[in-house]
């Protein structure tokens, strides 16, 4: 869970005042996004499906691993576009939800 919260955070900065038409004319900057989707699409995979089941209300586990299918297999045919929407609005919840599991699981374990 917390190499979502990082990746997210990374995303984030890298989109930082970013706008639809720079993210396009940045390769470096969609790949980079690109390939931190896939880092968190894969971190989401890896969740314990206990922790699954716990967290399926925040986290949207069934689009996360469609997603990465998608840019894993279809990354040729991807609107970019949406990638960025994605980067920009859902990625940030995920990254939200993610702390909040987080703390849950530390206030849990006490």
């Amino acid at each position: 869970m917390l190499d979502i919260v990082e990746d997210t955070r990374r995303i984030g900065i890298f989109l930082d005042g970013m706008t639809l038409d720079g993210f396009l004319a940045s390769e470096r900057t969609l790949f980079a996004v690109e390939r931190l989707l896939q880092r968190i699409t894969e971190a989401t995979i890896q969740i314990d499906p206990a922790d699954a089941d716990h967290l399926s209300d925040i986290v949207p586990f069934s689009k996360m691993r469609g997603l990465g299918n998608r840019l894993r297999h279809e990354y040729g045919d991807l609107d970019r576009a949406i990638v960025f929407d994605i980067a920009r609005i859902e990625v940030p919840a995920l990254g939200t939800a993610a702390e909040i599991a987080l703390e849950s699981d530390m206030t849990d374990g006490d």
